[in-house]
């Protein structure tokens, strides 16, 4: 059926025929139209230097949630105890993902969409519906760095503006327990710290919830603005901008993370904070809830399945040994987690310390609270408060920002690989266009009830759907592209072959971690709240409608292939993906077709 001619001495693997089946059917309605390739030539972009790539990929994976949702999560399932499954998660399930979408995206060089013609065409809608989800992210994660600007220029005071009870905008409620005694604290009791988040910055007061949501705050507005600007600057050019500017935002959350531990070690009652961190609780690996957390938390933190590790791994060089990405980038993510929650704990510990309290008492707050309640409450109360809340709010701005170039440049990446006639001349239009888009769709989040609006996208719009569709990809990769296939692939990119540990999970193992994160989510729903706002029933439709918005493009695009692809059923199960040119560093390969 075809001729293989080899231009080269050294040897390279090809994906070649039906990439769903082994071999061509005879009579298979085959197109006879090579499938474009986007190769590694001169018009493709390439890392100026390999720590351009580490950095990126760093700064991707370690995000927010690294420093809110890791030490919660830990504390909250057994503290020291909560580590071994953790490990066992990270092992069996979310380094083998992650250094699957750092290899598939290095051997095909292409975005989220387009590989899919070189793997399993009939699954390509997995690609779009990464890209719909990559948006919904960038309709809620902005706005949170854009809370984090607000609070970096509130900063800027001799006097924290949360420090005290005495703004327009504190309650009769409004208790500032630092530096008195006898101070009672009830069910009622706010600190200022909650009421300058509450109150000024979300102003969710005069907000009945996501039934009215009132109006746009001007001031978050230019944060959001400010905020798209910058990730617009770094993205405009390419890899070759945004590969620098990591420097700056993958590297600075670590500079502060060590000045922030050292702080707070030597705050006093740090140590109880350190205990209730790591004290072990045995009995809670039996609980079934522990483990799944564990998984979500490691997939979720490593970040596999939305589209960012294929998008940044296909700028690499084809030989560039990605195994070792892989491994490194993982530990830096999984031990920055683990750092984080010193950083938070020794600060939880003093505060404790000052209210007379259990630890436990004052670390009930999660998510984006923890961040923008009880640390800045911490470091108000502290000597050199400006300067430890100016260098706090700027990690994570810097956090977010890298995590939003990762999710954009995956879009960009996977839709100018779909149509590179179209759009390989205009990135700076199309990326305008994009972050005008996310922009507009962030406003809703930026009204007097956004933060409801941003807890609804933030369990709706990732949530389960991405877990799916990276447990669809697995198995088209593992199972529909061949196990075998793969394995040739990195042994033609790295000189050797992947070991069995590596194949196993891959087949079984990863796919089942996956499918047990599902099935538990979907079999235990957690009902969604926000400050004292319980979410109606219609808000949950309208958030599986989120979710479906997503996922649906995958079973329409099977639908759509069936119909339009000619031949019998089992016929058009086996779509035809040929790869007719891959290009190596002094390679050159082609697949010519024969009658």
């Amino acid at each position: 059926l075809f001729t293989l001619e080899r231009n080269s001495q050294k040897e390279q693997v090809l994906a070649h025929g039906n990439l769903c089946a082994q071999g061509p059917p005879k009579n298979a309605g085959y197109n006879s139209n090579p499938v474009p390739v986007m190769t590694q030539t001169e018009s493709r972009d390439k890392w100026g230097k390999k720590m351009d790539f580490l950095l990126s990929v760093i700064g991707f994976a370690v995000d927010l949630g690294n420093v809110w949702r890791f030490p919660y999560i830990c504390y909250q399932n057994g503290g020291g105890a909560f580590l071994i499954p953790y490990v066992l998660m990270a092992v069996f399930g979310g380094v083998p993902l992650f250094y699957m979408e750092l290899a598939l995206g290095q051997f095909h060089r292409t975005g989220a969409i387009s590989i899919w013609k070189h793997i399993c065409p009939m699954f390509k809608g997995i690609g779009f519906a990464i890209c719909i989800i990559a948006l919904y992210v960038s309709f809620y994660y902005n706005t949170i760095i854009a809370w984090a600007l607000f609070y970096f220029y509130s900063s800027f005071s001799s006097t924290l503006p949360w420090t005290s009870c005495d703004n327009e905008w504190n309650t009769e409620n409004c208790t500032n327990y630092f530096g008195k005694d006898n101070v009672t604290w009830t069910n009622y009791s706010r600190s200022p710290a909650e009421e300058f988040y509450t109150r000024n910055v979300l102003v969710v007061h005069e907000s009945s919830g996501l039934g009215d949501v009132g109006y746009i705050r001007w001031q978050l507005m230019l944060c959001l603005f400010l905020i798209f600007t910058i990730v617009y600057f770094s993205l405009w050019k390419g890899v070759k901008t945004s590969g620098k500017v990591v420097w700056v935002t993958a590297t600075l959350p670590y500079v502060v993370l060590l000045i922030l531990m050292i702080r707070g070690a030597t705050l006093p009652g740090a140590w109880k904070g350190v205990v209730f961190y790591l004290n072990p609780k045995w009995e809670k690996l039996k609980e079934t809830s522990v483990w799944v957390d564990a998984a979500a938390q490691i997939f979720f933190s490593l970040g596999p399945g939305f589209g960012v590790l294929l998008a940044l791994s296909s700028y690499n060089p084809f030989n560039n040994n990605c195994y070792r990405d892989a491994i490194v980038t993982s530990l830096v993510n999984c031990l920055t987690s683990f750092i984080s929650g010193f950083v938070i704990f020794t600060v939880l510990g003093y505060m404790a310390e000052q209210r007379n309290v259990n630890v436990e008492d004052v670390a009930r707050d999660k998510g984006p609270s923890l961040l923008f309640i009880t640390y800045p409450e911490a470091i108000a109360n502290m000597v050199g408060s400006t300067f430890f809340a100016i260098i706090f709010f700027a990690m994570m701005i810097t956090l977010g920002l890298d995590s939003t170039f990762g999710g954009l440049e995956a879009i960009i990446t996977a839709v100018m690989d779909e149509y590179p006639d179209t759009l390989s001349h205009r990135r700076e239009l199309f990326v305008l266009g994009l972050v005008v888009v996310c922009f507009l769709g962030s406003l809703s989040t930026l009204t007097t009830g956004g933060a409801y609006v941003v807890k609804l996208l933030e369990e709706f719009g990732v949530g389960s759907s991405i877990i799916a569709i990276v447990f669809l990809e697995a198995t088209a990769v593992s199972w529909f592209y061949g196990i075998n296939r793969f394995s040739n692939d990195i042994k033609s990119m790295l000189g050797y072959t992947p070991g069995l540990f590596w194949r196993v999970c891959w087949v079984a193992i990863s796919p089942a971690f996956l499918a047990y994160i599902i099935i538990s989510s979907l079999l235990n729903p957690q009902p969604l709240s926000l400050f004292d706002y319980k979410y109606p029933d219609w808000s949950m439709t309208v958030g599986y409608i989120i979710g479906a918005s997503s996922f649906m493009w995958i079973p329409i695009y099977m639908v759509y292939k069936l119909v339009w692809t000619p031949g019998s059923l089992k016929q058009q199960y086996f779509f035809k993906s040929v790869t007719t040119k891959k290009q190596t560093e002094g390679d050159s390969y082609s697949l010519r077709f024969t009658k």
